[in-house]
């Protein structure tokens, strides 16, 4: 904080329901700037398993020393996702492979015990904010049209006059706060319990945000990041120990877990498989690319977001099939990045596309365009006075 600057209370502001609504709610993100890296949890059942890569998808470090931040995602709001730049792409690999091995390090030092009850923790919270906004447009359909919904406002600032800045700015209603206790149960489930079906839901959270929140902007910057963690991917499984040492280390929810013995022992099945939260948002950044890229076509078809998608299953199918054929932990993306960069490649040197492909790039989104129309009167205003 600034010298001489005084930070306001935090002030919560309710309305009532019949007045006007605040904009669509602000959601809890990770900072891409330093978000990322590391999948792990239960032993790979039967010494074999899908392996973890790069963290929930960002730009950056580790997921543990990320910090959470309140980020306005409106869609009447010049704010946008994070765009991953080309630059931010090409250092990826870097920054995680050093937050990899700094993990490694931590867990070859330091008790795991503590570890891991430091990221129960830290992802206790995160999990429970990614569940609720998740989960909320979903509720909203079971509540009752006379449901007494009021909203609020939580508000942070730092400051004061014209030096005031604006910290968190948190929009929220009553359906919301049902939802983050729906939520908070499933939290503590997860805390107490470590179930798999706990894990997986604030995995699928993790990923659904993730995927929302990240956002790429040309084919090239998405290939450049594929392929940087193709390398990342083949040489931390493949050519060290460290990677698979880390997920099994490494008890928070941000894989995906897949009991094989589900069959014999039921919802306490204790043997599993992993898939790693980057082997989802990573590929799935580039899928909703190409589906922008399908729309930006004007053909009413959406050829290569089916394609990038089939491809992926593909890919995440043959990953299966190695994985149990050598019963040792395979890279996933060493299947899923030629798979969803080639399908959709060869599908467009048949439709004569490939041009046009790698030459699309979002200079600006619909909710830039709405930012811009919003912001050019709020300057105009400020030069009238």
């Amino acid at each position: 904080m600034a010298p001489g600057a005084a930070a306001s209370p935090l002030v919560l502001r309710g309305t009532a329901a019949n007045r006007e609504p605040f904009p669509p709610r602000a959601i809890p993100t990770l900072d891409t700037a330093r978000a990322g890296q590391g999948k792990a949890g239960p032993s790979v059942g039967g010494g074999a398993g899908l392996c973890p890569s790069p963290g929930t998808g960002a730009a950056g470090a580790g997921l543990p020393s990320a910090p959470l931040r309140v980020t306005h995602f409106r869609s009447n709001s010049s704010e946008m996702p994070e765009t991953i730049t080309s630059r931010d792409a090409a250092r990826f690999p870097i920054v995680a492979s050093c937050t990899l091995l700094g993990l490694y390090l931590f867990f070859k030092i330091f008790s795991q015990e503590y570890i891991n009850l430091l990221l129960s923790m830290y992802f206790f919270v995160l999990g429970i904010l990614a569940l609720s906004h998740t989960i909320s447009p979903m509720m909203n359909r079971f509540f009752p049209a006379n449901f007494p919904n009021k909203q609020y406002q939580l508000l942070f600032t730092q400051g004061s006059g014209e030096s005031k800045e604006e910290i968190v700015n948190y929009e929220f209603d009553t359906k919301d706060l049902v939802c983050l206790a729906l939520s908070s149960v499933v939290g503590v489930w997860y805390l107490l319990r470590k179930h798999w079906i706990a894990n997986n839901l604030f995995g699928l959270a993790f990923s659904l945000n993730g995927v929302e929140l990240l956002h790429l902007n040309n084919v090239s910057t998405g290939c450049i990041l594929l392929g940087g963690l193709f390398i990342y991917d083949v040489f931390w499984v493949f050519g060290t120990n460290v990677m698979v040492t880390v997920a099994k280390s490494f008890e928070a929810p941000i894989k995906l877990v897949f009991p094989q013995d589900l069959l014999e022992k039921g919802l306490d099945a204790d043997n599993f498989a992993m898939l790693g939260l980057g082997d989802i948002v990573i590929p799935g950044i580039f899928i909703a690319l190409l589906l922008r890229f399908d729309i930006s076509l004007k053909k009413n078809t959406h050829t290569y977001f089916y394609t990038s998608f089939v491809a992926y299953i593909f890919g995440l199918g043959l990953t299966i099939f190695i994985m149990h054929i050598f019963k040792h932990a395979q890279p996933a993306l060493l299947y899923l990045v030629p798979a969803c960069i080639g399908f959709p490649l060869l599908v467009a040197l048949a439709k004569g596309e490939v041009t046009e492909m790698f030459s699309y790039e979002e200079s600006s989104t619909p909710k830039e365009a709405a930012g811009a129309s919003k912001e050019e009167p709020t300057e105009a205003s400020k030069k009238e006075k």
